[in-house]
């Protein structure tokens, strides 16, 4: 009776320690830098005019999409200048993607 409990010591210690060093062997995965497009404006917040001023450091030509509160998109369109008409989407809280190059930002928008 002694040796099956010897043995059962002896398997379990090795199995603990086969764990152990398992999980000391994993890399975690770097997280991907995220490139957020530097000097980003977006103003009038909360837009009332109808049109909201977008603009970065280098002014590049961006995509924008416009989410409504359940990720339905609402408006998507290219922007060479800095202004952007939202007078056709209805009052309420939005979501606004902003992709310039290989940079990319999201933003609460919200109209009144």
């Amino acid at each position: 009776m002694a040796k099956n409990y010897f043995y059962i010591t002896f398997l379990l210690a090795f199995f603990f320690t086969i764990s152990v060093s398992a999980q000391d062997s994993k890399q975690l995965p770097k997280p991907q830098e995220a490139t957020t497009i530097e000097g980003l404006s977006l103003y009038p917040n909360p837009v009332t005019s109808g049109k909201v001023s977008i603009s970065s450091k280098y002014d590049l030509e961006k995509e924008i999409i416009i989410f409504d509160v359940l990720g339905k998109k609402v408006l998507q369109t290219h922007l060479s200048s800095r202004e952007l008409n939202v007078s056709e989407l209805v009052p309420g809280v939005y979501i606004i993607k902003i992709s310039e190059e290989n940079a990319s930002a999201t933003r609460k928008l919200i109209i009144r």
